[in-house]
């Protein structure tokens, strides 16, 4: 059963923009967040929400699997992902970073949680989920922060 502050969070939102850490917790099944975002990924297959990513989630998801040598989990990562329904991936362009160098200037964000606030900003959405709390500095993102949804 979908948590009533996560359905309401993404119901108040025609896009929803999603940070790596959700798509690591579901991918990995982590023990304490995998049942949270098995929901978001849920209600991202059925279509209830447009979910949109950047390409840069790729990058920081196939870190770990790729320092191991885990090439089995790589591949299983680009199977799932890339074939994943109502998922939209978002490349870096010219106009994300100009929009994540001004976040990062007004915000004081890294780089890549930098364009992860502007991927979502220019892609339309106007829910951020993620786990850290520092996106709540960007006052254009309503942020869901996954440690808050379960306590």
């Amino acid at each position: 059963m979908i948590p009533a502050d996560l359905e309401r969070f993404v119901e108040s939102h025609r896009r929803v923009a999603i940070d790596t850490s959700p798509l690591i917790y579901w991918l990995e099944k982590h023990p304490r967040y995998f049942e949270l975002s098995k929901h978001i990924f849920d209600l991202t297959e059925s279509n209830r929400v447009q979910t949109v990513t950047s390409t840069l989630t790729l990058t920081e998801v196939l870190v770990l699997p790729y320092r191991k040598k885990d090439w089995e989990n790589v591949h299983r990562i680009y199977v799932v992902l890339d074939n994943y329904p109502h998922l939209e991936w978002i490349p870096p362009t010219l106009e994300i970073a100009g929009q994540a160098a001004r976040i990062r200037a007004a915000h004081n964000l890294k780089t890549p949680d930098a364009i992860q606030a502007a991927t979502a900003i220019l892609s339309g959405s106007t829910g951020f989920i993620s786990n850290d709390p520092i996106f709540r500095r960007v006052p254009s993102l309503d942020v869901l922060i996954l440690d808050e949804m379960l306590q």
